[in-house]
């Protein structure tokens, strides 16, 4: 009797300590993962659900690839478990399911059995994102939303966003292509009253005059050939948001006419119908096209740009900004890392000097661009120049390099891809954008040959 009450109490004893150690385990404020052997999850706190953006009931017993999308990542907490590579507060990027990157320190601890047998690794995660975005505001605004760049032009566009935030002012967006005007309008709406409700855009250039009059305004059915059915225009669907016409030169006077009442009176009628409705939708416009030369060759209404010139906001061209190069160079190779999967930390510095000679007439996309071949090429952790496009090398080089020189850049890219499609010729010329035929000849020219794979 009396050794069935010890028993007992040692019971209540081991059970009042494992609540003990549970209450301790979920109060840390950093993530632990306990991953077994076998690379499945078999435990993990409320600061690691937080940080992977998954509930525990969802992970637990799920193998740890599918939880940490992340290459890199996922690479090195295999390196961990399966070759005994423990980690010491290393930095890794990781994807969580909602979308968002966040940077995390890892450090990671064996786990053993009583005879000294691997069981698979703890992994403690400390979320370094809000720590980073601190950094980044004391070096001068380096990021905001999704723009990147610290120019002093770019601060004071920053700023201004955040001024209009509580207005429902009408905002034209100028600036040559590529420059990220959709960037800028995207961060005018989540940072204003309406940033909860719909923001549609819509290409003013991609549609011809009937068919953009339907898109924004909709129509009714037997309108014109064709309209079967109702159909709801872009202005009803972002109601109680904002609405982005982006290219706004490139329309018609007839559309510039309608568009011109949506601003005046706030309403407008389907094509087809002579019911009015109420426009309660915030209008951000954008055009690479000057207007001011456009209303003197009167192909665009003075007083439709008065009324779109309420909040003008003009983006600098790259080559206005190239100081901000280095800081877009990361973002894009943190970005093309996670959509790849590629260990590519960096530029070279030889690499970095040649994009900030060049001019970039494509603006930010063209170097967006760039950045995405380079990793198609790159099979190192550094993007030299022989990565990026070589027309783009040529042109940032200059007249006058030696012939032989753009020969040796043009077998680089080719062994690269043949290399990178285990010398398919079939798929190398397609990544080229060559014949197959044409392929076997410059293999020939430069004397490359296909390796013996037994």
């Amino acid at each position: 009797m009396l050794e069935a009450r010890n028993l007992e109490d040692q019971m209540a004893l081991c059970i009042s300590q494992r609540r003990n150690l549970e209450a301790i385990f979920n109060c840390l404020t950093d993530g632990i993962v306990a991953i077994d052997s076998r690379m499945l999850v078999v435990n993990m706190n409320r600061a690691a659900e937080e940080i992977i953006g998954r509930p525990r009931e969802e992970v637990v017993g799920a193998f740890c690839g599918t939880v940490f999308h992340e290459a890199d990542g996922r690479r090195r907490l295999a390196a961990a478990v399966q070759k005994g590579r423990m980690l010491e507060s290393q930095e890794v990027r990781f994807l969580r399911a909602d979308g968002e990157i966040r940077a995390l320190q890892v450090t990671t601890q064996k786990l053993q059995d009583e005879a000294g047998r691997s069981q698979g690794v703890m992994a403690i995660f400390r979320d370094m994102t809000e720590l980073k975005r601190l950094r980044s505001a004391l070096q001068g605004q380096a990021r905001f939303e999704r723009l990147v760049g610290k120019n002093h032009r770019m601060r004071e566009i920053y700023q201004l966003v955040e001024d209009i935030g509580g207005s429902d002012a009408t905002v034209l967006i100028l600036g040559e292509s590529g420059t990220g005007k959709e960037l800028v309008a995207e961060a005018i709406h989540k940072r204003s009253s309406r940033g909860e409700g719909p923001f549609v855009k819509v290409n003013c250039s991609a549609l011809s005059e009937g068919l953009l009059e339907s898109e924004l305004f909709g129509h009714v059915k037997g309108a014109f050939t064709g309209a079967i059915r109702d159909k709801v225009g872009r202005f009803e669907l972002a109601g109680g948001g904002a609405i982005f016409l982006d290219e706004i030169g490139d329309i018609s006077p007839t559309v510039q006419v309608k568009l011109l009442r949506v601003l005046q009176d706030r309403e407008f009628e389907r094509v087809g119908s002579t019911e009015t409705l109420k426009a309660n939708v915030r209008v951000i416009a954008a055009t690479h096209q000057n207007l001011k030369q456009r209303m003197a060759e009167r192909t665009f209404r003075e007083d439709l740009y008065y009324r779109l010139y309420v909040v003008p906001i003009e983006l600098p061209p790259l080559r206005a900004r190239k100081e901000d190069i280095p800081l877009l160079l990361a973002h894009f190779v943190g970005k093309f890392g996670l959509l790849t999967g590629k260990p590519i930390t960096g530029v070279s510095p030889e690499a970095i000097a040649l994009l900030m000679d060049y001019d970039w007439p494509g603006n930010i996309r063209e170097l967006e661009n760039a950045i995405e071949h380079a990793f198609v090429k790159c099979h190192g952790k550094t993007i030299v120049v022989n990565d990026l496009p070589l027309g783009l090398v040529r042109e940032a080089q200059g007249p006058g390099e030696p012939e032989a020189a753009e020969e040796t850049s043009e077998k680089e890219r080719l062994l690269a891809v043949l290399e990178q499609t285990g010398w398919n010729r079939s798929r190398a010329s397609r990544m080229l954008g060559m014949h197959r035929t044409t392929v076997w000849r410059k293999m020939k020219e430069y004397g490359i040959v296909a390796p013996d794979f037994g």
